[in-house]
């Protein structure tokens, strides 16, 4: 049973994690966390540099232990990076200590929001659309099965997924407690 007030958002580049993270994380009056960003300011180096230097599999295991020590904390709303759910400990870590939320966008929309993005180690491939096709293979039947709630970004304003996402959160928490599983109501 989940008795946290932890929201964690999960999906792939280019969802709008950060962004839409940033605008629910102030709607429910949550701290707002982006493990990526926390992973660069523990290393006082970019994304990019880690994985230059220490590779994907470097990169994956800061992610697990910052995983780990973020999601041991309390009201907090976390954006994840789109592939940690490729790691077991962290799909476990993040479905026991707080609400997982899949901001999903259809593979066409992937693409086109990720086209000019320079700044993703995992795209610097002669062929990007091919990259993402097949993490999305890898992915999306991850963050599908590992939500509790899923939520479509599509081509709305961030303010309006934001919107969705508390709206689910309302009633995926009154579900719960319905079925007598109390879970505290979303702050207004």
């Amino acid at each position: 049973m989940k008795d946290t007030e932890n929201v964690f958002l999960i999906g792939p580049m280019g969802a709008g994690k950060t962004t839409v993270g940033r605008l629910l994380a102030r709607e429910l009056d949550l701290r707002f966390l982006d493990s990526d960003h926390e992973i660069e300011r523990a290393a006082n180096a970019s994304i990019s540099w880690i994985f230059d230097v220490e590779g994907e599999s470097g990169f994956r295991r800061r992610e697990t232990r910052m995983i780990g020590m973020l999601t041991e904390q309390q009201e907090i709303l976390l954006a994840t990076g789109g592939g940690a759910v490729l790691n077991p400990d962290n799909r476990t870590l993040l479905t026991d200590r707080g609400i997982v939320v899949y901001l999903f966008v259809s593979l066409e929309q992937q693409l086109q929001r990720t086209l000019k993005d320079e700044n993703r180690p995992l795209l610097r491939t002669p062929n990007r659309d091919q990259r993402i096709r097949e993490m999305y293979e890898v992915r999306h039947p991850i963050y599908s099965e590992l939500a509790d709630i899923r939520v479509e970004a599509k081509r709305r304003h961030p303010h309006l997924v934001s919107k969705a996402v508390k709206q689910e959160l309302n009633r995926y928490r009154m579900e719960r407690a319905a079925a007598g599983r109390d879970s505290p109501p979303c702050k207004h």
